[in-house]
């Protein structure tokens, strides 16, 4: 390969087809998001109507993060071998059809079974996505536009809070209401799912594995659609580095320049949930400790939510301001400020300003790793790279209530975000040291 696929991508306009992109990105985004933050809500819905322990509580927030670890690892790296777009077809399959076998499941037993499968699909969603856009995108608003696409993902997490709040009370149709939160997930994947078929490939992607002329095809459709939207004549390619056309085998990912990012990723990883899910998923859980009535919760978990795309609104016109790594510090200092302040906090007013302003700063945090994370690998090994890695969070999300959920029983909110506090603080660490500078930077400048 000679790096022209790439380059000619880098100096187009934006367009109608990159807006097109990002939307059916940023709305497979809302029914991920969807689903992962379903977890805290409805744990203490089934609290009511199973009659499950603290146990049974911790699996089932863990359910769905089991199989998005096995998801983010398998799919993820499969993607760099059968393409992005086949993989998006797959993993929105399998979230679909077993998010809706959950809705009409009879028994609990049979829900967190449904939900382990379902999170196979779950799993390489955002890694999937992450790749995927910064394949297609011109590198001056790559940050900018994966931010766009992620603020309409958010929207999710207040949205099953409210949705949570107006269904879990009712019965439509015979259904108890909390069937119909999981239903309106499954039947949304689905519509995602139709709309996909008629992504393109990535053109980058296409041209690592020799398969030129489809690459060519693909670049030359996007360049014309620039030219016909009038947007003048198109300036010549900028010579690019060149990637490896040869298979990079996983062990290199561990020597070199990007055993420094490896490590610095999957520490990252490891890290970043106990912060970001540490809180919209034990959030609900932290409010029910506090004595807050079910009614109440769910609203408090609703209003609170709002800080997530607000948040990640908030980044859209700084994200490409300031170095990505900087971004992913400071936020992180600011989450753990936030959690201990609503750990410490006693009435409502001082929970949901505290909840709302932690939401707010971890998706200003989230928007700038998620974009951090695809840039600093080769296309040839960019899904996998960046699926193993994301797994890791996964695997820790699983984890964590079993960890986080008695340590707040036994001790006490404040107790719980002091260990959030302290992993943020590792993970600022970790970043500053280890990260590289990607901000503005062609993706084959960065992985070079």
């Amino acid at each position: 390969m000679d790096g022209q696929i790439a380059a000619r991508l880098d100096r187009l306009p934006v367009t109608s087809l990159h807006r097109k992109l990002m939307w059916l990105v940023g709305i497979g985004v809302f029914f991920d998001l969807y689903d992962v933050f379903l977890a805290g809500i409805m744990v203490n819905v089934f609290k009511s109507t199973f009659g499950i322990g603290a146990g049974q509580q911790s699996a089932f927030i863990a359910a769905g993060f089991i199989g998005m670890f096995v998801g983010a690892a398998t799919l993820g790296g499969l993607s760099d071998r059968y393409g992005r777009r086949t993989m998006y077809l797959v993993n929105l399959g399998i979230y679909s059809l077993f998010t809706l076998l959950a809705g009409f499941g009879q028994s609990f037993e049979w829900i967190l079974v449904c939900r382990i499968i379902a999170g196979l699909g779950l799993g390489a969603e955002l890694p999937l996505s992450d790749a995927y856009l910064s394949e297609m995108l011109p590198a001056r608003v790559r940050g900018r536009y994966i931010a766009i696409a992620y603020t309409l993902g958010f929207c999710a997490v207040p949205v099953v809070g409210f949705i949570a709040r107006w269904l879990v009370p009712t019965q439509i149709l015979g259904l108890a209401g909390w069937r119909w939160v999981f239903i309106l997930g499954a039947v949304g994947a689905i519509l995602v799912w139709i709309g996909r078929r008629g992504l393109p490939e990535s053109p980058r992607w296409l041209e690592v594995h020799g398969r030129r002329e489809e690459a060519e095809r693909y670049a030359a459709q996007m360049e014309e659609t620039a030219i016909q939207e009038g947007r003048g004549t198109l300036p010549p390619p900028q010579p690019l580095a060149v990637e490896p056309s040869e298979r990079i085998p996983i062990a290199d990912l561990f020597r070199g320049e990007y055993r420094k990012r490896t490590i610095m990723l999957w520490l990252f990883q490891i890290l970043q949930t106990v912060g970001y899910y540490g809180f919209g998923s034990l959030g609900p859980l932290v409010l029910a400790h506090k004595g807050f009535d079910i009614v109440n919760t769910l609203m408090y978990s609703g209003i609170m939510f709002l800080g997530y795309p607000i948040g990640s609104l908030l980044s859209l016109p700084i994200i490409e301001r300031w170095e990505r790594k900087a971004w992913i510090c400071s936020t992180a200092f600011g989450m753990a400020v936030f959690g201990l302040l609503f750990a410490y906090s006693t009435s409502a007013a001082g929970v949901l300003i505290f909840g709302f302003l932690y939401t707010a700063v971890s998706n200003i945090f989230s928007n700038a790793f998620h974009v951090y994370q695809a840039e600093i690998y080769p296309t040839r090994v960019r899904g996998t790279a960046v699926g193993s890695a994301y797994s890791l969070s996964r695997l820790t999300s699983a984890v964590m209530p079993f960890v986080l959920v008695p340590l707040l029983q036994s001790r006490g909110a404040a107790a719980m975000y002091g260990v959030v506090a302290l992993a943020m603080l590792v993970l600022i660490a970790d970043i500053a040291w280890l990260g590289p500078r990607t901000t503005k930077k062609a993706l084959e400048q960065v992985s070079a």
